[in-house]
């Protein structure tokens, strides 16, 4: 059974060798994978998930507007697939005070950045290889109808600039 420190070694050694590229990281994710056996890609898959949906949160969610320069659905979605990738100190600081990534964050480009919806499909792709079938249902909770906390209007520049303040600073406002 994968814990939690295996889960993150995985990220940051595939991300380490990936120098900075999204893609290049699901790559090396998926070959990384396909070194164990599928119950152990079915682990990652569900750690992947849980820490998904763990940073399904309106401020998660503001922080990527204001890196992204305005966040939809599946700009946040792949915004959060980014923030896993990223290892397991960006990952918690982020859920726990998303202003944080502005101290975090060596820098941030948004055109490669923040976007990488393929680490999000890794652990299925493996698993399918290993196994020739796809991924079964892993047996957690959906992720809920809505973001958890409050809801904010992170569309209007005053409310981010407020909100995220150290964030802002340093990446906002175009």
């Amino acid at each position: 059974m994968m814990d939690e420190t295996e889960f993150w070694e995985i990220i940051d050694s595939t991300r380490e060798a990936a120098e900075g590229d999204p893609e290049e990281h699901a790559d090396l994710l998926v070959e990384r994978l396909l070194q164990l056996d599928p119950e152990s890609v079915l682990d990652f898959a569900r750690h992947f998930e849980a820490r998904f949906n763990r940073a399904y949160r309106w401020d998660v969610w503001g922080a990527a507007a204001v890196l992204l320069g305005g966040a939809s659905d599946d700009a946040f979605d792949f915004f959060r697939c980014w923030l896993i990738g990223q290892g397991r100190e960006i990952f918690e600081a982020a859920v726990h005070d998303p202003d944080s990534l502005a101290e975090l964050l060596d820098d941030f480009d948004d055109e490669i950045d923040g976007d990488a919806e393929d680490l999000g499909y890794a652990a299925d792709e493996a698993y399918e290889q290993l196994t020739g079938i796809v991924t079964p249902d892993l047996g957690l909770p959906p992720q809920s109808a809505e973001p958890e906390g409050t809801p904010f209007g992170f569309e209007d520049d005053a409310v981010l600039a407020a909100r995220f303040p150290l964030l802002w600073e340093r990446f906002g406002g175009g």
